[in-house]
């Protein structure tokens, strides 16, 4: 059976964001058995999973990318949506648009340090959407 929920999440600050909770929230009853496919319909955010537990890891995130993909770099040639718009799509790419979570005993089977990160990539982004796809 396939169970498909499409949410459109808070607005959020640009960054890498805990939304494991958040999404907890939005799933109906999970199987005892299955997967959680997550995508983000966007081309300027990405998901991915990792350490749940420390935020500076999260602001670590932010700056190394940022270091690795500097906005205003002279190589790029789209820039009409503005200054971090360019940067965003090489970062949603980079860190990617989809993942897959094993669901066990109707819970995410998840690693005890392991979240769920929404990754902001635009300075000024809203009404970001994902789809939520629990096979069982």
């Amino acid at each position: 059976m396939i169970q498909q929920t499409e949410i459109v999440l808070p607005r959020l600050k640009r960054g890498y964001h805990l939304i494991t909770s958040y999404i907890l929230k939005e799933l109906p009853v999970m199987p005892e058995k299955g997967l959680l496919h997550i995508l983000v319909k966007h081309t300027s955010a990405g998901i991915t999973l990792n350490e749940n537990a420390d935020p500076d890891v999260r602001s670590d995130f932010e700056s190394f990318m940022n270091k690795l993909i500097p906005e205003n770099d002279p190589v790029y040639i789209h820039t009409i949506e503005g200054n971090d718009d360019m940067p965003a799509h090489l970062k949603s790419s980079i860190i990617g648009s989809e993942i897959t979570i094993p669901i066990t005993n109707h819970h995410l089977n998840l690693g005890i340090w392991q979240g769920i990160y929404f990754c902001e990539f635009r300075n000024f982004a809203a009404g970001r959407r994902l789809v939520l796809t629990i096979y069982s």
